[in-house]
């Protein structure tokens, strides 16, 4: 009856001429007010937009459909317009069903589809149209249009499962195949059963449109018209040095004086930085009669303005050369002003082994629809230089993350949606086995989970810290041992970007002796808390922060990062009423405290040096790693020597298979904090039996060992893989 309603009402005003932005118009429907001549400006602009020759076919798909599907390539305007008419048929309802949320994903992309739809609706952004990425909100009880990153709108369940304060909910970017985006897709299959008033749009392109019409029958499919692509280049043979060959012909194309930027995707962010360095370095030696080279590092997650090409007197126009990584092709980009598109062809991706709780980096071609979406943003005056055969096997769509990464903390939103009375989440592509038993087995081991396989009370307080399980566990056990304000930091320091600034080219020695200066001998972590501790000193003693950043070396803006995420993280333990100690770092105690409270959520990695020069053994996996070279164990290695055993937070598995962020324990406070059970399931090893020794200094260790794993497995102890997986399953 609701739906019918709505129906009507909007069919109605779309008669009388009143819905839509017609010329015709004098009041802005949104805030009443008389429209700009801009708006008017950028009304003739959006007409011209390919997704306007759909507009209709659109309206009445959403009218009579709870879930369309929206296909098109970059350029039809479909992230902007799409939105603008959803909002308007929440409007025609007067909203009592919810307004309209469309994700990204990611927040640079969030913020500038706001501000760019804010500017054509005519209204003022953070009022009608708003966006809300993470640390940051800017919206209002008027806000009727409002963008967001996927992950946002995941954790806004936590508190709204049917998400109700929607009557239009947008998944743009569909095909990137997030975590998030995999999840919420998932999800929403079953909330629309609930929810008949809802309707769901999904924008995409076309290989990932025709796996979504498969997954959800038969629904409304409307596509777009895609823009001539530019003239493609091949280049045929096969082109190991594809970083330096792409360097040069951005310095070809500019020495050709052919007007246009150029926009350069490369495997990584380092190569992204590192391209950087170089153009920078080589522009300053072109000559004067070519023009300046503007290299911008624009990168999916990686904010900032762009330079405006400047154009002087008797000089030629500046050239703006884009760098980004995999993942960028669906960017924002200022695509009238690109004339040129250099595509490596490579992206390096981290990919998550559940076996051995690592990531293991991994160069690999890119998809076919990343291909084919790079070739549009030149249009079709512009040239594709693709440094790949043109019969190059691409796979035809982006593989999913969800098959690629860590899903412990999937699983643990899933448990947590679960008692909210959501059910089972319909994914498009089912998580591997094995990487969902061992999600569940380290649930299990945080005791996160009850007897049942469902959450535990500590499970449900870790679902609602925006942390990773292992984190949230050690700011868990931190409230126990009286070390809240040190766990705060060094969570907020992990979770923001690195602090640590790559010195220019001749300053190396100068950036180490500066770090030098907070190394606590402690360990890494310790020595993110003297850093935070000395950049809150610098603002508190009114000095100039960004200077003092620079002379040390460090990173202004993830140390504000940090900043905001601790915030964030002290008043979430404030609303769960969590106490927060007060800080007393330096003393004996509590150092000892925030080593028991780091091994409640990181008894799983811990490694031991097994020959006294480095070579540490990771009792978990028994694998071999180096200390990274910025940790400041690294650092002083040679000097003062390395503690015998560790606790790290990340490992991955590349050319030296380093540890990062290292701190020193001793094994007697990792057995006091690690579960008996998971101590007995770790492979057999010197390093285990050195543990077992000090656990059982009576020598009984066979005799104890069989008891305690029997007692264990029925316990859901050493069976805890299968037990777990039997009780645990996610449908």
């Amino acid at each position: 009856q609701a739906r019918g309603h709505c129906s009507v009402v909007y069919m109605q005003m779309k008669t009388q001429d009143s819905f839509g932005f017609g010329d015709d118009l004098e009041l802005n429907q949104f805030d009443g007010l008389p429209f700009s001549s801009r708006y008017y400006k950028l009304l003739k602009e959006r007409k011209t937009l390919s997704v306007w020759k759909v507009r209709s076919e659109f309206e009445d798909s959403l009218v009579n459909n709870q879930l369309v599907i929206v296909s098109g390539t970059a350029k039809t305007g479909r992230s902007t317009q799409i939105p603008q008419w959803c909002a308007e048929f929440c409007l025609s309802a007067q909203y009592q069903h919810g307004m309209v949320v469309c994700t990204q994903t990611n927040r640079q992309q969030a913020v500038d589809l706001a501000l760019r739809v804010a500017d054509e609706m005519d209204v003022n952004i953070g009022h009608e149209v708003g966006y809300t990425i993470p640390l940051e909100t800017c919206c209002s009880s008027d806000t009727v249009l409002r963008y967001c990153t996927d992950d946002m709108l995941l954790r806004e369940m936590m508190s709204d499962p049917f998400l109700e304060h929607y009557g239009v909910i947008i998944i743009d970017q569909a095909h990137e195949r997030t975590v998030s985006t995999d999840i919420l897709l998932g999800l929403l299959r079953d909330i629309l059963l609930q929810r008949p008033e809802l309707r769901v749009v999904v924008l995409t392109i076309p290989p990932m449109s025709d796996k979504l019409l498969s997954h959800y029958g038969s629904v409304p499919l409307i596509s777009l018209e895609a823009s001539s692509p530019a003239e493609v280049v091949h280049n045929n043979s096969s082109n190991k040095d594809y970083f330096y060959s792409a360097l040069r012909l951005v310095l070809e194309i500019h020495r050709t004086k052919e007007d246009g930027d150029v926009v350069g995707f490369f495997a990584s962010a380092e190569e992204v930085h590192c391209a950087h360095t170089i153009l920078q370095r080589e522009g300053t030696r072109l000559g004067a009669e070519l023009g300046q080279m503007v290299p911008v590092v624009l990168c999916p997650g990686q904010g900032g303005l762009l330079p405006v090409p400047t154009e002087q007197p008797g000089s030629k126009r500046s050239r703006r050369v884009f760098l980004s990584n995999q993942k960028g092709e669906d960017m924002w980009w200022p695509t009238e002003s690109v004339s040129f598109v250099i595509d490596t062809g490579v992206q390096k991706k981290m990919v998550y082994n559940p076996r051995i709780r690592a990531n293991s980096e991994v160069l690999q071609p890119i998809s076919q629809c990343q291909a084919d979406l790079r070739k549009q943003l030149s249009g079709p005056t512009g040239k594709c230089f693709c440094l790949y055969p043109e019969d190059g096997q691409l796979s035809p769509e982006n593989s999913p993350q969800i098959l690629e990464s860590n899903i412990t903390p999937t699983v643990l939103f899933l448990k947590r949606i679960e008692i909210a009375g959501l059910g089972q989440c319909d994914f498009i592509d089912r998580p591997d086995p094995e990487g969902l038993m061992q999600a569940l087995e380290e649930l299990d081991y945080l005791a996160a989970l009850d007897n049942d396989g469902n959450l535990s009370e500590i499970g449900i307080i870790m679902s609602e810290i925006p942390l990773d399980p292992q984190m949230a566990k050690a700011l868990l056990a931190s409230c126990e041992y009286d070390c809240v304000s040190e766990m705060l930091t060094i969570a907020a320091m992990l979770s923001a970007p690195s602090c640590f600034l790559e010195p220019p080219a001749g300053m190396t020695h100068e950036a180490v002796q500066c770090h030098r200066k907070f190394q606590h001998p402690e360990g890494d972590h310790f020595t993110l808390i003297n850093i935070y501790n000395a950049f809150k000193q610098s603002q508190r003693e009114q000095c100039k922060t960004q200077r003092w950043c620079r002379d040390y070396f460090l990173d202004h803006s993830a140390l504000k990062t940090a900043e905001a995420i601790r915030s964030e993280l002290t008043d979430t333990l404030n609303r769960i009423e969590l106490p927060i100690s007060e800080p007393s770092f330096g003393t004996k105690t509590n150092t000892h405290n925030i080593k028991r409270a780091l091994l409640a959520g990181f008894f799983m990695q811990i490694a031991r040096d097994v020959d006294g020069s480095g070579n540490y053994f990771i009792l978990t996996h028994k694998h071999m790693a180096q200390v990274h070279l910025l940790s400041g164990y690294g650092a002083q290695s040679h000097k003062l020597g390395l503690p015998e055993w560790v606790v790290f937070h990340d490992y991955t598995l590349s050319e030296n298979n380093c540890m990062k962020t290292v701190s020193e324990i001793s094994p007697q406070v990792f057995i006091q904090m690690a579960p008996l059970y998971f101590f007995y399931n770790l492979p057999p090893s010197e390093s285990k039996d050195i543990l077992q020794d000090l656990l059982d200094p009576d020598g009984s260790r066979k005799s104890k060992q069989k008891s305690t794993t029997i007692s264990s497995a029925g316990n859901g102890g050493c069976a805890v893989v299968a037990q777990t997986y039997d009780r645990c399953v996610i449908q």
